[in-house]
């Protein structure tokens, strides 16, 4: 792209911050150049985070169904799968799908509980709940 067809939409940061591009100059050198968004990408960061609101709507009428444990909402809500979960609380892949099940969740000690809630941020009471 040329240093002049950089795109200046209305971008997603406004006018907080400019993406950076790497573009051709009239001599025919790379340069850099700002852009201030691109109608485009936009629309797909918005495609995007519709999908995320959809998942996360849908995990919690899964938990308020019974259906499955506050845990998968939380994982959601912070764009969190399995295996990072896994990850960060210590616990393997297949006690974290074992916590997804409302039965098993109930039963777990607060030891584990206070390992899910300081990953997500929240209190253990906010765990047992969704909002």
């Amino acid at each position: 792209m040329k240093k002049d067809e950089i795109p200046q939409d209305p971008g997603a940061l406004g006018k907080i911050a400019k993406e950076l591009s790497y573009v051709v100059d009239e001599n025919g050198n790379y340069t850099t150049g700002f852009s201030t968004g691109w109608e485009i990408k936009m629309k797909a960061l918005d495609v995007a985070w519709e999908n995320v609101e959809k998942r996360i709507a849908e995990a919690k009428q899964k938990v308020l169904n019974g259906e499955a444990s506050p845990l998968l909402y939380y994982m959601e809500l912070k764009l969190m799968d399995v295996e990072i979960v896994a990850g960060y609380t210590g616990f393997w892949k297949w006690q974290v799908k074992k916590h997804l099940k409302p039965e098993v969740f109930k039963k777990l000690p607060d030891r584990k509980l206070e390992k899910y809630a300081k990953l997500f941020e929240i209190s253990k009471e906010q765990l047992s709940q969704v909002s």
